[in-house]
């Protein structure tokens, strides 16, 4: 009988399972192989780190201590990368500072040792859905950034224009164009970034944000 385990499994996925306990880490690398997750072994931190790709979506299982750099001081880490993905952390001490920190630091979920196979694999399942949801969006938002690049720079003063809120004529008075020029002007512009109505552009505005939107600024 297929549970909703295997059929997570099967819509593809790694786990990075970072442990330094030899025992330990295939005994929890062939539970997730038999419910079909790829799994990739590492006994520290920094032979992850070295690794040459990670594919996606993916999560890591990281045990707390490790030899070198810690799990927290790894999880911190991936924390910063501006597309990290979801980080379980692992230990077996009940220590309720670690987990409170563990989660205020970002980790997707924390387990205690020895490991419950139904809790391990029902935040794995979690972990990548969310790593599945965050591809999608920065797929999203590359495509929209793609979008605004074709831009001119007199287009781009045209779309922050409108997105302030300024009104029609009052844009097209600043920049000494009739209003039929205008229209046509920002007809063709909507048409660049895919946008059919106003609210489009206001959207398009907000998904990207305004950090993105300033290095996009054309020369």
């Amino acid at each position: 009988m297929q549970t909703s385990f295997d059929t997570a499994a099967q819509s593809g996925g790694t786990v990075f399972l970072i442990e330094d306990d030899a025992p330990v880490r295939q005994s929890l690398s062939l539970l997730l192989e038999l419910h079909g997750f790829g799994c990739a072994q590492f006994e520290s931190a920094e032979e992850f780190l070295a690794a040459a790709t990670w594919q996606r979506p993916a999560c890591a299982l990281v045990d707390i201590r490790l030899p070198g750099m810690s799990g927290l001081a790894l999880q911190a880490r991936m924390i910063r990368q501006e597309r990290g993905f979801p980080v379980l952390l692992m230990t077996a001490q009940a220590d309720v500072s670690i987990a409170r920190t563990a989660l205020l630091q970002g980790a997707s979920d924390f387990l205690e040792k020895p490991i419950d196979e139904k809790e391990l694999l029902e935040a794995v399942c979690a972990a990548l859905r969310i790593d599945s949801d965050q591809i999608a969006r920065h797929r999203e938002h590359d495509v929209l950034l793609a979008r605004l690049g074709t831009l001119t720079r007199h287009e781009w003063e045209l779309f922050e224009r409108i997105t302030n809120g300024s009104a029609y004529r009052a844009i097209a008075e600043d920049f000494g164009l009739t209003l039929e020029v205008f229209e046509g002007q920002r007809h063709r512009m909507m048409e660049k970034l895919g946008a059919r109505r106003l609210a489009d552009l206001f959207r398009l505005r907000f998904r990207v944000g305004e950090h993105a939107l300033g290095r996009r600024v054309p020369l």
